[in-house]
C-alpha cells in the first residue's frame, strides 16, 4: 500500500513538474513573442518618426518650391509604404495635398495683393512720366537755344526709359500697356523700341521690311522689343553692337535680335522659355534683385496679343538670339501719307517734325536715338552728335547713311531755326479755322495717345 502511494506520489510529482515545465515554456514563448512584437512596434514608430521629420524638413519645403518652379522634384518617402502601413501613407498624401492647396491659396492672395499695390503705384508713376514728357515737349517747342535743346533731348530720353520701366512693371502686374497707337511701320516700331533703352547707340538695324504692325499690337511689340534690346545690351560688352534683322516669312514677320554677350546655359534657357510662354502667372517676389522683368513682360504681352518670343537659338556672335515672330494677323500695309501716297515710314521728315510727332508709335527714335556724345559744352555737360543706328535699305556708298555725323549743337540749332521760322510764319499769316500754319506738323497720327498713365484695352 505504501509502495503504491509512493509510486502515485512520484507520478503526480512528475506530472506536476511536466506541467510546470510546459507552463514555463509556454510563458517563455509568449514573452518572446511580446518582445518581438514590442521591438517591431518600436521600430515602426521610429520609422514613422523619421518619416515625419523627412516630411517636415524635406518633402514639404520641396513641395512648396515646386509650386512655382517646375524644375524642383519632390522627394519620395524614406521607407517602403508597405512597412509604414497603407493608412499611414494615405494620411501623409492627404496632408501634402492639403498643405499644397493652402500654400497655393496663400501665395495667390499675396501675389494679387502685391500686384495690385504695384499696379496702382506704377499708374501714378506713368502719369507723372506723361506729365513730365508733356512739359519737356512744350519746352522743346518754346526754346530755340541749341544748348537748351540738347539738354532737353537728353531729359527726353531719360524720361522715355523711366516710362518704359514703369510701363513694364504695370504690365507684369496685370495692367494694359496704357497707350493706343495707330498702325506703324516695322521700321518705326524698331526705332521706337530702340529709343527707350540706355544703350541705343549700339543698336544696328538691317533688312527693313515694307510692312506695318496693326494698331492694337504696336505698343505691346514696341515694349517687348525694348525689353529684349535692353536685355541684349546689358548682357554684352559695351563696345559690341546689338544687331536687329527683320525677315519676311510665309505667315508673318520675324524680328531677330543678336548680341555678342554671354550665352545662356540649359537651365537658364529652360527658365526663359517658361517665362516667354506667358502661360504661368509670374511670381513678382522671385524676379531677383534688381528685378529682371524683361522675359516675363515679353511673355505676358506675347500671350495676350498673339505673337511669340523665343531665345533658344545661339547668336552668330556667340551670345543669344531673341526672335519675335509676328503672325500675319498682326501685320498690315505701311500707312501712307494722304498728300502723295508716300509711305509714312519712308517719307522724309524734318528733325522738328519728327520730334513733334514723337507721341506716335516709334517716333521717339528719329531724333533721340541718333545722338552720340562728342566733347563737352562750356558748362561741362557732354555734347552729342548724330550717329545713324540703321542704314536704309539700298543705301550705298556716299548715301545718307555714309555721311559724316552732324554735331548735336548743329542739330539743335536747326531745330531752333525751324521754330523761329514757324513763329514768324504764324505771326505773318494766321491759319484759318484753326489749321496748322505752313511748316508746322499736324496733330499726332490717328489713335496716338500721349497719356501713359491710363489703361486702355485694345
Amino acid at each position: 500500500m505504501e509502495q503504491f502511494l509512493l509510486g502515485l506520489a512520484i507520478v503526480c510529482s512528475i506530472a506536476g513538474l511536466a506541467t510546470v515545465a510546459l507552463l514555463l515554456f509556454r510563458q517563455h514563448q509568449i514573452t518572446q513573442g511580446l518582445r518581438r512584437q514590442n521591438a517591431a512596434l518600436t521600430e515602426g514608430l521610429n520609422r514613422r518618426d523619421e518619416e515625419l521629420r523627412h516630411l517636415a524638413t524635406t518633402r514639404l519645403p520641396e513641395l512648396m518650391e515646386s509650386l512655382h518652379n517646375p524644375a524642383v522634384v519632390v522627394s519620395g518617402p524614406l521607407h517602403d509604404p508597405q512597412e509604414l502601413g497603407p493608412a499611414y501613407e494615405r494620411g501623409v498624401k492627404e496632408l501634402m495635398e492639403v498643405f499644397a492647396g493652402s500654400v497655393e491659396e496663400v501665395q495667390s492672395r499675396a501675389d494679387k495683393a502685391a500686384k495690385a499695390t504695384l499696379r496702382a503705384t506704377m499708374r501714378g508713376v506713368q502719369s507723372l512720366a506723361s506729365e513730365q514728357q508733356l512739359a519737356i515737349t512744350t519746352m522743346q517747342e518754346r526754346h530755340d537755344d541749341p544748348d537748351v535743346l540738347e539738354d532737353l533731348l537728353r531729359l527726353d530720353h531719360m524720361n522715355a526709359q523711366l516710362g518704359r520701366r514703369a510701363q513694364a512693371t504695370a504690365v507684369l502686374c496685370g495692367s494694359w500697356p496704357g497707350q493706343q497707337r495707330s498702325a506703324s511701320s516695322l521700321s518705326d516700331v524698331v526705332r521706337g523700341a530702340t529709343s527707350r533703352i540706355r544703350d541705343y547707340l549700339r543698336v544696328r538695324v538691317h533688312s527693313p521690311v515694307n510692312a506695318a504692325v496693326v494698331s492694337r499690337a504696336v505698343e505691346p511689340v514696341v515694349l517687348t522689343l525694348a525689353e529684349l534690346l535692353d536685355n541684349a545690351a546689358r548682357h554684352s560688352q559695351p563696345d559690341t553692337s546689338v544687331e536687329v534683322n527683320v525677315q519676311n516669312t510665309h505667315n508673318g514677320v520675324a524680328i531677330m535680335i543678336d548680341d555678342a554677350g554671354v550665352a545662356m546655359d540649359s537651365e537658364e534657357l529652360a527658365h526663359a522659355a517658361r517665362l516667354l510662354t506667358g502661360l504661368r502667372s509670374v511670381d513678382i517676389h522671385r524676379l531677383g534683385d534688381p528685378p529682371q522683368v524683361g522675359f516675363a513682360v515679353a511673355g505676358v504681352l506675347a500671350a495676350r496679343y498673339g505673337f511669340t518670343v523665343s531665345v533658344d537659338t545661339r547668336s552668330p556672335y556667340g551670345g543669344v538670339r531673341a526672335v519675335v515672330f509676328l503672325p500675319s494677323n498682326l501685320i498690315t500695309t505701311v500707312p501712307t501719307d494722304q498728300e502723295g501716297g508716300v509711305p509714312a515710314a519712308v517719307k522724309p521728315k524734318s528733325s522738328a517734325t519728327a520730334r513733334a510727332q514723337k507721341t506716335s508709335a516709334g517716333a521717339e527714335a528719329p531724333v533721340r536715338a541718333t545722338l552720340n556724345t562728342t566733347g563737352r559744352t562750356a558748362g561741362g555737360l557732354p555734347k552729342r552728335r548724330r550717329a545713324d543706328i540703321a542704314k536704309p535699305s539700298g543705301a550705298g556708298s556716299g548715301g545718307a547713311a555714309d555721311r559724316p555725323a552732324r554735331p548735336a549743337r548743329e542739330t539743335a540749332a536747326g531745330l531752333g531755326a525751324w521754330q523761329r521760322g514757324t513763329r514768324s510764319g504764324r505771326a505773318a499769316s494766321p491759319s484759318e479755322g484753326g489749321a496748322a500754319a505752313p511748316g508746322l506738323p499736324a496733330a499726332p497720327p490717328d489713335g496716338a495717345s500721349h497719356e501713359e498713365g491710363e489703361d486702355q484695352r485694345p
